[in-house]
């Protein structure tokens, strides 16, 4: 057990996360507000004590350098993101200017590995050429279908087993929300800059169910000024060619296809019930049918893989030649069947994650393609990141604009969470839907109150 004692309460919850990048909860003791810890627990045995400086003497930068130190010393790790315990380190360096110079101040004051200065240094450059419409005027627009064929290991987010009663009705209330909201977005002068369906698996829906679930979708938001409409489209085992077609009637030019993994053993443990050979087929069918833009998922870090099993995977992936692959690390949230098997696993699969993420980006910039997003989630294995590689031209205005936080999106069906962007103070409000789908049917008229009155 390691005691830390923090006497800056406001920088209390960066210092108690920062603490958690090195160690397992049930191995770290915060002091209270007081100072105190309360009484030692039997079997407690005391491994180190830290007094984090107050901040008469020390800033909280300097502060949070001060127990990286510590706990780098006590347990021999170094993480690469340094200090940074944020979603969006892109921000970060932004502000900092960017370039070569908010590289050097990240390394120096927020000791960030020179591995990861150079990842958001390319992934800035790589933005820099995208061009936005900064007028106010355009918005982001997700619509979610909580539905899934089955429930990954790994998955903690609003998704259910698909059922066609509830399914019916839920895109009944979703489709009242669907044209609420553009009048909602008409009368303010908005349009949908960029469109996406997530989920969930929204190709877990009927033929017939999901072609009218985007063409009501395509015909509420899609504009001339509109520059991308994405479908999330998931698992191989839910795309058929009357499903593409109905994307490309609506206007859907994007897509995903997230093999995970190409590993059938790896498959069948995490819960997945496709082969690699499917997912090829999925891709191939939808060139057939015209798609455009074919982005794949793959995860670093599933359960039992190796580094040499991820770089088979991108091989597979990389003869296909999508425009987009990202590249995640696994997160393991509360909610998942995996953190009941494996407590620990985020902290034990740091060094095989370290080593799949250099041998991804090495292959990925081989073959042509540069960062051109990354974000960060709390409980992944190694404390790393999410990267999306683009060819070039073809990288996804929403998945930049959302990380970046500098336009409003606003977000449909149930778990949806509207951020509503207040350009001269430069920040966000967040305006919520419920997360359960039965709740959110039987109140939809109360959703989209929320957002009438949040807009």
């Amino acid at each position: 057990m390691y005691r830390i004692k923090i006497q800056d309460e406001k920088n209390r919850y960066e210092l108690t996360e920062l603490a958690r990048m090195f160690l397992p909860a049930d191995e770290l003791k915060f002091s209270a507000e007081d100072g105190s810890f309360g009484d030692v627990q039997d079997g407690e045995t005391l491994s180190g004590c830290f007094v984090v400086p107050g901040p008469e003497q020390m800033d909280r930068g300097a502060q949070k350098r001060a127990l990286y130190e510590w706990l780098s010393e006590e347990t021999g790790l170094k993480p690469d993101w340094g200090t940074l315990t944020g979603v969006r380190p892109l921000k970060l360096f932004r502000k900092l200017g960017g370039g070569e110079k908010a590289a050097e101040i990240l390394q120096r004051e927020y000791l960030v590995s020179p591995e990861k200065t150079e990842l958001l240094l390319k992934t800035w450059e790589t933005q820099q050429a995208m061009s936005f419409d900064r007028s106010g005027k355009a918005a982001g627009l997700y619509v979610g279908i909580p539905f899934c064929p089955t429930r990954c290991l790994y998955c903690s987010f609003t998704s259910n087993r698909f059922e066609q009663t509830a399914a019916e009705k839920y895109m009944l209330a979703l489709k009242k929300e669907i044209e609420a909201t553009a009048e909602i977005m008409q009368q303010k002068g908005l349009y949908a800059e960029s469109i996406y369906i997530g989920g969930g698996t929204p190709t877990a829906l009927p033929d017939d169910m999901f072609a009218e679930m985007v063409e009501t979708v395509g015909d509420a938001f899609l504009r001339p000024e509109t520059v991308e409409f994405t479908v999330e489209c998931g698992r191989p085992d839910t795309i058929n060619e009357y499903k593409l077609k109905a994307l490309r009637k609506a206007g859907c030019g994007r897509i995903s296809i997230n093999p995970q993994t190409m590993k059938p053993k790896t498959l069948e443990l995490i819960g997945r019930k496709h082969s690699p050979e499917q997912i090829v087929e999925a891709y191939r069918l939808a060139r057939s049918c015209g798609i455009g833009i074919i982005n794949m998922d793959l995860i670093a870090g599933l359960p039992e893989e190796t580094a040499s099993d991820l770089e088979d995977t991108l091989r597979i992936i990389l003869d296909l030649s999508p425009e987009n692959i990202t590249v995640h690390t696994l997160a393991v949230k509360r909610g998942s069947r995996l953190i009941e098997a494996y407590k620990d696993y985020s902290y034990s699969q740091g060094k095989v994650v370290r080593e799949m993420l250099g041998a991804a980006s090495f292959m990925l910039k081989d073959a042509g393609y540069a960062p051109y997003y990354l974000y960060r989630q709390k409980q992944m294995a190694g404390n790393f990141e999410n990267v999306g590689y683009c060819l070039p031209g073809t990288a996804s205005i929403y998945n930049v604009r959302i990380m970046e936080e500098d336009q409003s999106i606003l977000a449909l069906g149930a778990g949806g969470v509207s951020k509503v962007y207040y350009s001269e103070e430069d920040r966000l409000e967040r305006v919520a839907n419920v997360s359960n789908y039965e709740i959110y049917i039987d109140r939809i008229d109360e959703m989209i109150e929320r957002k009438e009155k949040g807009l």
